[in-house]
């Protein structure tokens, strides 16, 4: 009996680990990555996150003294207008 739920427990293990180590796919990123991007550049106060058709993120964001339109390149830079 003790076999075979190791090797359950063994199974459920692998199968756990492979889920988690999963990559995205190419020239992705999520919400909270590009939320945390944002932050690491200054940028405070990080609202109205929307994800486009092409996969970058748009949003409105202060830095400094005045509000910004911000567009989170997944490959590239951050653009401020």
């Amino acid at each position: 009996m003790k076999p075979i739920l190791l090797a359950l427990a063994l199974t459920f293990a692998a199968g756990s680990a492979s889920a988690q180590t999963k990559p995205n796919p190419a020239g992705t990123i999520g919400s909270a990555d590009a939320k945390v991007r944002l932050q690491t550049l200054g940028y405070k106060d990080i609202h109205d996150l929307r994800r486009g058709a092409d996969g970058q993120w748009t949003a409105k964001a202060t830095k400094g003294n005045g509000e910004k339109s911000v567009t989170v390149n997944p490959r590239g830079p951050v653009v401020a207008r």
